[in-house]
């Protein structure tokens, strides 16, 4: 079982250590005009980024020096960079959100640095604070703020990473790193309402097995998932779900998203953290705002035989899955090589709807942020 996200609390004023970040502003900056209708075009997941990029750099003789915000570009890698050879680097996702009254949020940083510290272990890369995630990310909004949408449901996607810089081709981990943060901002996930999707469960590969890297959020685990993913669009699905890699009955997740269970008695389920699955942010959120509506939530391994037979019988009327991206969607068939099934009516459940309601309602300001999860950025 993994360690339940923690959040970690700043050493210092969020205002001290955006200090500790030195601009150096773009001279090629885009034009005004330029970036605003960029932004209120609802730019494609991942295709536009702001002017700048918060970075770090570290060493072992050394440590983390050198926090400064510079211009977005290229990277200049040597060909023997140990990440290209070794794959060693971790990532993080999350979003800023434009508030009614024009200030700028972030949800959970805390936890998404967390997290990151867990992947660095895990990968053997250097710890970088809490302090330095979330004043990167500060640092790098209040820089571009201008690129913070304010269409409804629009964001700032905020990519935080890290790899190893060193170069030489030797199996050790890397004495030199380089964290960065890049910004994009992005429109509706659903563009044209929410709409359920389709799943491939696969029963050929795995994403993670015991003692892997599935609990860390790494791009090996990313890239092991696009095969299966190329397989499913072919069987009419838009994404894959992943069974355990020990047994292969068991629900894990998909590749890119955590999984709920909706019973018709109202309880939910969720598969249980064993380590080879991602501890989703946005699933312990989900997870917490559940019980506060008062739905019993268990996390377990979920037999993929029984959730078939459940869905048949009307045992089961909602499953969805969640993630930074989309927040919730909801999934309205289940499909593998022996089987097909359409959950309920195929639409999105009423728990589904709500609790993504809620969410959402609570990263944009609609909605009374109860549990601290808000931090201002701008």
């Amino acid at each position: 079982m993994s360690t339940p996200l923690a959040p970690q609390i700043l050493s210092s004023s969020l205002e001290d250590l955006v200090t500790l970040f030195d601009v150096r502003p773009s001279d090629s900056a885009l034009p005004a005009a330029e970036r605003d209708a960029l932004v209120a075009s609802s730019p494609k997941f991942g295709t536009v980024f702001t002017d700048h990029m918060a970075r770090v750099s570290w060493t072992a003789a050394d440590g983390w020096r050198d926090r400064r915000v510079e211009p977005y570009g290229p990277l200049q890698l040597d060909p023997a960079t140990a990440v290209l050879h070794y794959a060693q680097e971790i990532f993080e996702g999350l979003k800023a959100y434009r508030h009614a009254d024009g200030s700028v949020w972030t949800f959970r940083p805390e936890a998404n640095a967390d997290r990151f510290a867990r992947s660095a272990h895990r990968l053997a890369l250097p710890a970088l604070s809490v302090d330095d995630f979330v004043a990167s990310i500060a640092a790098l909004v209040r820089t571009d703020e201008a690129w913070v949408p304010t269409a409804e449901e629009s964001s700032l996607y905020l990519r935080p990473f890290m790899y190893a810089s060193e170069a030489f081709l030797g199996v050790r981990p890397s004495l030199e790193a380089e964290f960065l943060v890049i910004a994009s901002p992005v429109g509706a996930y659903f563009s044209g309402g929410v709409k359920p999707v389709s799943i491939w469960v696969d029963t050929q590969y795995s994403r993670a097995g015991a003692g892997g890297t599935g609990a860390a959020k790494c791009g090996g685990n990313y890239a092991s998932s696009l095969l299966p993913q190329v397989e499913a669009q072919k069987h009419g699905c838009e994404q894959v779900c992943f069974l355990d890699a020990g047994t292969g009955t068991f629900l894990e997740e998909l590749g890119g998203m955590n999984v709920f269970v909706v019973r018709a008695d109202g309880s939910v389920e969720t598969p249980e953290l064993t380590g080879s699955i991602l501890e989703g942010v946005t699933r312990s959120s989900i997870i917490a705002l559940l019980g506060d509506a008062g739905r019993t939530v268990t996390e377990r391994r979920i037999p993929l035989a029984d959730l078939l037979a459940d869905i048949e019988s009307g045992a089961v009327t909602e499953v969805f899955a969640c993630g930074t991206a989309a927040v919730v969607t909801p999934i309205g068939r289940l499909a593998g090589t022996a089987f097909d099934h359409t959950i309920a009516d195929g639409g999105p459940g009423a728990v589904t709807m709500a609790v993504r309601e809620e969410l959402t309602g609570i990263q944009t300001g609609r909605v009374a942020d109860r549990h601290g999860w808000l931090r201002r950025l701008a």
